[in-house]
C-alpha cells in the first residue's frame, strides 16, 4: 500500500535527479502545467436517486498529460489519483473538475458531462458522485472512457498532487 510518507520520499528523490538536469535559474522558479486525467472502465452504472456513477473494471492506471509547453505524459496508479480530492487549494475539492463520459450503450455512443466528487475506490469499482452539466446518463453502459479536466499542479514537489503525479510519471525531458 502506498502511504503519504513513501509518496513523499519518492518524490523528493525524484525531484532532486530532476533538479540535477535543470539549470539553476529553471530551479528558482516554480513552474506551474496544466494536468488533464484520462480513465478507463468496462462498464459503468449509475443510480439516479444517488446521482452516484460506479465505474466497474477501472483501469489500474489513470493516463495524465501536460497542456503545452510541459509536453509531459505518463501513467499513474488510479489509487494516487483519489487523494486528489484531499485538501488545499488546488485540489478537486476546492474546485471538482468537469469530466466528458464516453459511453457505449449497445452501439451507440453517447457522450455526457459531468461534475465529479467524492470518488471511492473498492476494488476494481470507483465511484464518484455527480452532477449532470450536460446530456442525458444512462443507467448503464460499456465500454467507458471518462476524460477529466484539468488540475494546475507545480513540478515540484511542494504539493501533495505535485508529489502523487510526480511518483508515478514517466516522462520525457526536452
Amino acid at each position: 500500500m502506498t502511504t503519504r510518507r513513501s509518496l513523499l520520499l519518492t518524490a523528493t528523490a525524484v525531484a532532486a535527479t530532476a533538479g540535477m538536469l535543470k539549470a539553476p535559474n529553471a530551479l528558482a522558479a516554480e513552474t506551474m502545467a496544466d494536468f488533464l486525467f484520462v480513465q478507463t472502465a468496462e462498464a459503468m452504472r449509475f443510480d439516479k436517486t444517488t446521482s452516484k456513477l460506479t465505474l466497474e473494471g477501472i483501469g489500474g492506471t489513470t493516463l495524465f498529460f501536460a497542456d503545452r509547453p510541459e509536453r509531459v505524459a505518463g501513467n499513474m496508479k488510479t489509487t494516487a489519483f483519489i487523494p486528489f480530492w484531499s485538501k488545499g487549494k488546488d485540489s478537486f475539492l476546492s474546485d471538482p473538475p468537469n469530466a466528458d463520459l464516453s459511453i457505449l450503450e449497445g452501439t451507440d455512443l453517447r457522450q455526457v458531462v459531468v461534475v465529479l466528487e467524492q470518488p471511492e475506490l473498492d476494488g476494481d469499482k470507483l465511484s464518484y458522485t455527480v452532477k449532470i452539466v450536460g446530456g442525458e446518463m444512462p443507467e448503464k453502459g460499456t465500454d467507458v472512457s471518462v476524460f477529466i479536466d484539468i488540475i494546475g499542479m507545480p513540478l515540484t514537489p511542494l504539493s501533495y498532487a505535485g508529489v502523487a503525479r510526480r511518483s508515478f510519471r514517466r516522462a520525457v525531458l526536452y
